[in-house]
Formats: structure tokens, C-alpha cells, sequence
């Protein structure tokens, strides 16, 4: 986790993955934090998807009464490719685009389990952390060890003096 935050988390970005989940505990535990966020009133910022564990987060938030903004790139929009939008739409030109706008909405980051997106976009926000672009919170939800090799190569960095053990 980087940085703290003592104000109270309006709006969180959560990060994760789209594609079929096979395991019925990140399932779980997806629809679980949606459930909390929406109790807590919570909104979500999310990067759009309609499949995977992104639908079936914002689906939960959603109908837990809480609102949902989905930031999409326009290409991706079109077409069906996420599919159906939950909440609210932003679309934005490109990627990048999409990571200012998510950034922009939110108090706090989270990240479930993902593909290469959800790495990139975890690595891109730590990074702006490193850098003391931002002090928000960032949070891994680790849901049967998922994240445990991440963690282990990224002791070995601090161990080889690539990455400071604060960061």
C-alpha cells in the first residue's frame, strides 16, 4: 500500500480483470467488496467492462445503490466490446486518457485480480505514488495468494536496490 489518507473515500478506482473468471473465490470475493462499497456508499470509477470481475463489481455497487462511472476509451465503446454499461459512461480519446480521467474521479485505488491491464494500471498509479504525484491510497486485495509472487519479486527489487522498501 502506498500512502494514507485520513479523509474519508467518496470515490475508489478499482482495477481488475474482464475475462471469464474460473474461480468462484475471486468471484466472491468481487461481489463482496462491491457490497461493502455500496453500503458504505462508495462510488465506483472503473475502467468500463460489463464481463469478468469488472461486471460483476459494478453490477454489485450498483444495485447496493451506490454509482458507478465506467471510463471507457471511445474505440472500445463502440461495438459492444466491453459490453453493457452500468451506471455512467466517460469516454475518452485513448488508454492514457483513461488512467488522467480514472485518476481525476477518485479518492482511493484498489486492485483485484487481472491480466497484464491491471498490472499496468497498478504499476502506472504506484509509480505516480514513487513519484509523489499523488498521496491516495492504494490497496491489493490478495484473494487466494494472487498477488503473492508480485509481492515477492517486488522485496527482490528492494533487495537489489531498484525500489525503496517505503515504496
Amino acid at each position: 500500500m502506498a500512502g494514507s489518507s485520513s479523509h474519508h473515500i467518496k470515490n475508489i478506482c478499482v482495477f481488475d480483470g474482464s475475462s471469464p473468471e474460473k474461480e468462484i473465490e475471486f468471484l466472491e470475493s468481487t461481489n463482496h467488496l462491491g457490497q461493502v462499497l455500496a453500503e458504505r456508499k462508495i462510488h465506483l470509477v472503473y475502467g468500463g467492462g460489463s464481463l469478468g470481475l469488472m461486471g460483476g463489481l459494478s453490477i454489485a455497487v450498483f444495485l447496493g445503490g451506490s454509482q458507478v462511472l465506467r471510463v471507457v476509451p471511445k474505440s472500445l465503446a463502440k461495438g459492444d466490446i466491453i459490453g453493457k454499461i452500468i451506471g455512467e459512461e466517460l469516454q475518452v480519446s485513448i488508454m492514457s486518457d483513461r488512467m488522467n480521467a480514472m485518476f481525476n474521479h477518485v479518492d482511493a485505488f484498489i486492485a483485484l485480480p487481472g491480466s497484464l491491464g491491471t498490472l499496468e494500471e497498478i504499476f502506472h498509479i504506484s509509480s505516480w505514488a514513487q513519484l509523489y504525484i499523488h498521496h491516495k491510497p492504494i490497496g491489493l486485495l490478495n484473494v487466494n495468494g494472487f498477488y503473492d509472487k508480485l509481492w515477492s519479486f517486488l522485496d527482490h527489487a528492494v533487495e537489489q536496490e531498484f525500489l525503496t522498501s517505503s515504496a
